[in-house]
């Protein structure tokens, strides 16, 4: 009986994923680890705590793990005035609402980046709550952040929007169903693999056929 739309923020509502990626390879830089790009761009969408493991190894998280991230921060926040609201978001917030949804961003950002994400897309008022990674012991693809986030409204149970693999097999975890947007770079074929119940080119094109989707209304 889902009645919770818990989305996804970074690379779904907001263009961040290569400024993440540039973000990422600048902070691995810092310690003499030259990651590649494209390495770094098919881990965006997992937290911090996921990511730098699974890119630099855990040798490389075991010496150097929280002052990556750390570094990652400092060359994240310069590149924030860069990032922009992707086309529909903000309409897509108010159709769910309009519908009966409980709308709850499900983010595993910093607190300063989500607050500065809710602002970039005027949507304080659309969304009944929302989240950071302080909020979960383990982010995604762990399915923590998705479970805080449907109990932070009492929800019955949630629909998932999400751009990245990672979001997909979070939500499965969490035994919620997922819809998927490629503005993260991920193709259909892996996100219908991953167990996305539909892909969408853009949110434009997800509030038009909204009716074709989980989130055609509350159950």
């Amino acid at each position: 009986m889902a009645d919770t739309a818990l989305l996804d923020v970074d690379g779904t509502l907001v263009d961040t994923n290569y400024q993440h990626s540039i973000a990422w390879f600048r902070a691995f830089r810092r310690f003499g680890l030259t990651v590649p790009v494209w390495r770094i761009h098919r881990a965006i969408g997992m937290g911090g705590d996921q990511l730098v493991p699974a890119v630099a190894g855990e040798g490389f998280e075991a010496e150097h793990g929280d002052e990556a991230r750390s570094a990652w921060t400092e060359e994240f926040d310069p590149l924030l005035p860069e990032v922009q609201p992707f086309e529909g978001a903000r309409d897509l917030l108010a159709e769910l609402g309009r519908r009966g949804w409980t709308v709850v961003l499900a983010s595993s950002g910093q607190q300063q980046h989500v607050e500065a994400f809710l602002d970039k897309l005027d949507a304080r008022e659309l969304c009944e709550a929302w989240t950071s990674s302080a909020d979960a012991e383990a982010t995604k693809p762990a399915p923590d952040l998705f479970q805080v986030a449907l109990g932070r409204v009492s929800g019955r149970a949630g629909v998932v929007l999400g751009d990245s693999t990672w979001d997909v097999e979070a939500a499965a975890k969490a035994g919620m169903a997922a819809v998927a947007v490629r503005t993260g770079g991920y193709s259909v074929e892996e996100l219908t693999g991953a167990g996305a119940s539909g892909v969408h080119d853009s949110l434009r094109e997800l509030v038009e056929h909204l009716d074709d989707t989980p989130f055609a209304s509350p159950s």
